[in-house]
């Protein structure tokens, strides 16, 4: 059991990338209640306008990345405004299929830029490790951590302090309240998807960091991260890195565990495990374990 602190450092950088991208997820549905499922491609091209900026325009990574993040914004600005606006009032498995085509579209128009192949995204982290006692760290796996909690703090304050924060929390709880004191709630469904654009960036920046390389699957990561929005409650952003880090070091222990003392689980148990995390906490608490319970009166 000597590789516990190191199997639970990794676990917790994993974690940190599965939160950011859970995040993109809770901030739609926080807004909207509706499941994007073309966040993972919202990823995949952030991660790839920041090698178009980076390595093809030669634009330094510390100004790459918010320009990425930047154009993210637009392009979920876009997405909403051009394709969602017309399915406000519509049901929600209408609404939902949108996203599913739409997560094809982009990834086949993603394919028909940058190709097939892996590339490398060229950020500053390279293969450098930090030395803390007896764990080696990639420097990623900090740098994961500390743009994970920045994140997050961001958004603490954005929605406690903001007006846009504030329009956008009372917008999720009561959507016709909202109304009823004149905020704009198709403007905050566009602000939502900004938001997601943008942080989905950032995900896919580490998600495509190295070792890992930029090819056109990293798109479906995204549904290794998404019990981790679901572990943590669907409607809360504090929940999303709560439980993208449950699922990390939850995948990382079964990984480094499960072949010695459950071989006959097979090779790849550890990618069912955060989904067999979800069921049980969903059998739990169904809302998640810092979601919204909603109570209905018959």
């Amino acid at each position: 059991m000597s590789d516990l602190p190191q199997l639970l450092a990794q676990g917790l950088a994993l974690g940190a990338v599965y939160g950011l991208t859970a995040l993109g997820f809770v901030i739609v549905y926080k807004a909207t209640a509706v499941i994007n499922f073309a966040h993972g491609e919202l990823l995949l091209l952030g991660a790839y306008l920041v090698y178009a900026l980076h390595v093809q325009a030669g634009i330094p990574f510390v100004a790459a990345v918010p320009v990425a993040m930047a154009c993210m914004a637009v392009g979920g600005w876009s997405i909403e405004r051009g394709v969602l606006r017309r399915m406000v009032g519509r049901p929600t498995f209408a609404v939902v299929m949108i996203t599913i085509g739409l997560a094809i579209v982009l990834r086949q128009a993603a394919t028909a830029i940058w190709g097939f192949d892996d590339l490398l995204l060229g950020d500053p982290w390279g293969a450098s490790q930090v030395t803390l006692g007896e764990l080696r760290v990639n420097a990623v796996s900090i740098a994961s951590l500390a743009a994970a909690g920045a994140l997050f703090a961001a958004f603490l304050i954005f929605f406690r302090s903001s007006k846009a924060g504030i329009a956008m929390r009372s917008t999720a709880i009561d959507q016709e309240a909202a109304l009823a004191v004149g905020i704009p709630v198709r403007a905050v469904y566009a602000w939502s998807w900004m938001l997601a654009g943008a942080t989905a960036a950032v995900a896919g920046v580490f998600l495509a960091a190295f070792p890992a390389t930029l090819h056109p699957a990293l798109g479906f990561v995204a549904f290794r991260a998404f019990p981790a929005a679901i572990v943590g409650g669907l409607d809360s952003p504090g929940g999303a890195i709560v439980g993208g880090l449950l699922v990390g070091v939850t995948e990382l222990l079964v990984q480094g565990y499960q072949p010695r003392l459950a071989p006959w689980l097979g090779d790849n148990f550890h990618v069912a495990a955060s989904y067999l995390l979800m069921i049980v906490v969903l059998v739990v608490r169904p809302y998640g374990l810092f979601g919204t319970r909603e109570v209905e009166r018959v």
